[in-house]
């Protein structure tokens, strides 16, 4: 056990599989299968813990990132929680459109615990955004007459986007505008959730975003060690993720992200984490 754990925790903080095959005199194909069976655990573990309505929504930032794989390019689209730093939900997929988008919206509505509890978004210029934002976080409308009743938006949503404009890789302006909501409301959740009176941005993913990329090897740019598949991708993105949520201190917090959300009390070990006990049924499902 305690080389399997060596070997896993190694892989979450970015130690390529080569490096560990050659320190530890393992088969690759070996290592790999850890990876991936500690990869597709955590991910149904992720989905239990954290996207079962249990996590209290102020600020959602949401982003994509470009990854290269061996003969393509895929699409890593992620969500972080502001306020606890909490990573809600990862999607990998061949394009940057809608279903994409829609698939990791509808991760993070499954995570929130009240649809009456004023929620910022704060997205890129991605034009996907605002408007599966505002399909999937809605309320139905009760009048109690037949047919189908009318999907209204959360009464206290707001979307905020900031479009960054770049002259080769320099950057040359940022827009920030309000999509939907109340600008007085969305400071105050900017307030809230970061802790000062700061301007719409999307900081906090392109920090969640960084720390994968340091996580990953095959994100790493100009590196050699690229994925062959989309489901490589997945589960190192979601060990590397649940790892940062319940076994890192986040230096701002003095806890973990999954401790600032409420949904633990302690910093969890690499073994308590790989020994959590899931559901049976979702247990057999995972399998």
């Amino acid at each position: 056990m305690w080389l399997v754990v060596v070997v896993v925790t190694l892989l979450a903080y970015g130690c390529p599989v080569p490096a560990i095959v050659a320190a530890f005199a393992l088969e690759e194909r070996t290592v790999v299968s850890w990876l991936s069976k500690a990869g597709s655990f955590v991910k149904t573990l992720q989905e239990q813990l954290v996207c079962q309505g249990q996590v209290q929504l102020h600020q959602v930032q949401a982003d994509e990132l470009c990854v290269k794989v061996q003969g393509k390019k895929v699409w890593v689209a992620t969500a972080i929680e502001v306020f606890s730093r909490l990573f809600l939900w990862g999607e990998v997929g061949l394009k940057r459109d809608k279903g994409l988008v829609e698939r990791l919206l509808h991760k993070v509505r499954s995570a929130a615990a009240s649809v009456t509890t004023p929620l910022l978004f704060a997205v890129d210029g991605f034009a996907a955004y605002p408007k599966a934002i505002l399909k999937i976080f809605h309320v139905k409308e009760q009048t109690g007459q037949r047919g189908r009743p009318r999907h209204l938006p959360w009464p206290k949503l707001n979307i905020v986007q900031v479009v960054k404009q770049r002259t080769g890789y320099k950057l040359k302006s940022i827009s920030r505008r309000v999509l939907h909501g109340c600008r007085d409301q969305a400071f105050s959740l900017i307030a809230l959730s970061q802790c000062d009176l700061g301007q719409f941005n999307t900081a906090y993913i392109e920090r969640l975003n960084a720390t994968f990329r340091a996580r990953m090897p095959s994100l790493n740019r100009r590196t050699r060690h690229l994925a062959r598949t989309l489901s490589r991708i997945e589960v190192e993105l979601f060990w590397s993720g649940v790892v940062y949520n319940f076994c890192t201190i986040h230096t701002s917090l003095g806890a973990t992200p999954a401790m600032a959300a409420a949904l633990t009390d302690h910093v969890w070990s690499i073994q308590e984490l790989l020994c959590f006990k899931l559901p049976v049924p979702l247990l057999h499902d995972t399998l």
